[in-house]
């Protein structure tokens, strides 16, 4: 008796046909610096046409969570690959790095082609927004590891900054300002109390009803992809000097913005200094919890922030709303630590 490899779950016609049909996808992220075509064994980015004088790399890596259980219930897959994208290319624009390229890990328990390159279609989507070449991948198919019609997706980004242009933190100082960039909602962080407070069964929590607070659907509004900042905070750093920068995910605003402060310095958030999103407002009202453990969960309407001084608030903020931001002077730092919410 013969077994092959199809006989244990594992079709590699399906993988043939799901590289097929991405690599219309693949091809709209490419530019002059992206050798070869996608197959090969490894991907090629020239970097010899940087203009810099000590070129550094900077990389990210993330997934999407528990997000992708909505993506399953309401079977839309053409979002999803940008979260996937945007959680790295936002971590990497933060110390000041321009993405150069993305790679993508897609795992499913039995490989649906069409599937799998609608979600690729989302990645291709996510770089073009960031400017970054989709140069490469995996589709692994893995029979009995994954629940039928169930994926993970994650990947990982590399960027590059000159080492003298690399923004670390190390220059704030008390007093600074610190400008909040709108959200375009939840993004990809603390799905799992989301689950928790709207479950992930279309009936019982009537997710696939219009939600007159939110103005669309609420699994709309769940799923909405996390929003790209590299354009935007490239151009500023073009225009403005920004001492910090910090990436609004998981930990929220208690966990994140910290981490850009040198030792000593704190700062104080205006909660009312920005209009908060509905969506929070209702997940707070639905786990109850207090402010600060909420803002240490979710962003709260604010994706991004960065650090400017203070003389520098308006014109940073201009340069934001022309490329198509919603900024807001949300707070400013202080002796001490942590975060304060007022």
């Amino acid at each position: 008796m013969v077994i092959s490899y199809k006989d244990s779950g594992v079709d590699v016609e399906r993988g043939y046909k799901a590289v097929e049909l991405m690599k219309k996808h693949v091809a709209t992220t490419f530019n002059e610096n992206v050798l070869g075509d996608l197959g090969s064994f490894g991907g090629f980015y020239s970097i010899a046409g940087e203009k810099m004088g000590e070129p550094v790399l900077v990389a990210g890596t993330d997934g999407v969570g528990t997000k992708l259980k909505y993506a399953f219930l309401a079977n839309k897959h053409d979002t999803i690959g940008i979260d996937a994208v945007a959680m790295c290319v936002n971590d990497i624009v933060c110390q000041g790095a321009k993405p150069l390229f993305f790679l993508d890990y897609f795992a499913t328990g039995k490989l649906s082609p069409e599937t799998v390159a609608t979600v690729v279609s989302g990645v291709a989507e996510g770089c073009r927004q960031s400017g970054c070449a989709l140069i490469g991948g995996e589709t692994a198919e893995m029979p009995g590891f994954y629940p039928d019609g169930e994926y993970d997706i994650a990947g990982f980004a590399v960027g590059i900054v000159d080492k003298k242009d690399i923004i670390n933190g190390k220059q704030i100082r008390e007093g600074d300002a610190l400008i909040g960039l709108a959200s375009s909602g939840i993004h990809s962080n603390g799905y799992s109390l989301v689950r928790k407070l709207f479950g992930d069964n279309l009936n019982s929590h009537d997710l696939d009803r219009y939600d007159d607070r939110l103005k669309d659907k609420v699994l709309n509004v769940l799923l909405t992809p996390t929003k790209i900042y590299v354009k935007s905070i490239l151009n500023l750093i073009s225009k403005v000097h920004v001492k910090g920068i910090a990436h609004i995910t998981g930990g929220g605003f208690i966990e994140n913005i910290p981490r850009i402060f040198p030792e000593g310095i704190g700062c104080r958030i205006q909660k009312d200094s920005y209009p908060l999103p509905e969506i929070f407002k209702i997940m707070q009202e639905k786990s109850g919890t207090a402010d600060r453990q909420i803002y240490n969960t979710f962003n709260m309407g604010i994706g991004m922030v960065v650090c400017v001084e203070k003389e520098d608030v308006q014109t940073a903020i201009k340069i934001l709303e022309l490329t198509g931001e919603k900024a807001y002077l949300i707070g400013e730092t202080i002796q001490g630590k942590g975060v304060e919410l007022q």
